[in-house]
Formats: C-alpha cells, structure tokens, sequence
C-alpha cells in the first residue's frame, strides 16, 4: 500500500476526533507591541496601554486577531522537530494551503493565556498528495468564547 493511502486510512479514523491540544502562552505587552511593528498596525487598541485603559470597553490592550492566528504553529506544536515524522510518516512535504473558515468570537486581552485545540475535521486523497482539514480553536483560559476558529487545510506529500 502507498505512503499517501496508510496516511488517508490513519486519518480517517480519526476524523471527529480532538488529536492535540497544545501548551498555554501568555500574551504579553512586548509580543503584541512587536507584531504591531512588524505588521504596521499600530492601532492604539493594541498598543496603547494607558489610552486602552481608559478608552477601550476591555480596560486594556489587546491581541491582534491575526497575531492569534499567526502564533497557530506554537501553539499546536506544529513547528516541534518530531512533529511531522510522527504524524505524517511516509510524506516528505506538507504544505499549508489555506483557511476555509475564521473567526474570532472573543478578543485577547493583554496578559491573557491562550492555548490551541487540534480536531480533524476531514481527509481526502488529492491527487498524488493528502488533504487534511484541522478545526483548530484557541482557547482563552478562565473564558468561555475562544479566541479564535479556525478551518485549516493541509497537504502533504510523498
């Protein structure tokens, strides 16, 4: 049997199924100020302590919604170096292909703790490659809305 098809058969059972769920990471100040450098979005919600407490209906900063989106290979340990001979033996290349769905039902305030919950959502042969959808949510801790969900597509290679 081929690489492509022992993947297609070890995901399929999984499908429905939570797969990981990964460390907790406290967004600081420092993390949120440097990706508004990074990404020019310097909007003062984010960067702006003092006005944010003032003005902003959460007391203070918070995370930008992509910075949440970004931080998706920390946090569901994607980018560990075990990570692809563990769960995609046989494949020699995985390429992230895109978002189906997202949102971001509830803002990351500053200080706040996220983590990430991996589901498999779907797996299909696709061409010579693997499709795997992951719904992934990132959790805020001690809240009940997460802070992000997301449909990821996946494809990885023989």
């Amino acid at each position: 049997m081929s690489a492509t098809r022992e993947l297609v058969q070890r995901y399929q059972k999984l499908v429905g199924a939570e797969i990981h769920v990964g460390p907790w990471l406290t967004i600081d100040q420092q993390r949120i100020d440097d990706f508004a450098r990074v990404t020019g979005d310097v909007q003062w919600i984010h960067t702006d302590p003092q006005r944010a407490a003032r003005e902003s209906p959460y007391g203070c900063t918070i995370a930008h919604g992509f910075l949440t989106l970004s931080l998706l290979p920390y946090l569901t340990q994607s980018n560990h170096p075990d990570f692809f001979a563990d769960n995609y033996p046989g494949m020699r290349l995985r390429v992230n292909y895109g978002l189906n769905k997202l949102r971001y039902p509830a803002p990351v305030l500053c200080g706040a703790r996220i983590r990430a919950r991996t589901a498999i959502q779907s797996v299909e042969e696709v061409g010579e490659g693997v499709q795997i959808i992951y719904l992934l949510t990132i959790d805020i801790d001690s809240h009940e809305k997460p802070a992000c969900v997301a449909e990821q597509v996946v494809r990885v290679y023989p």
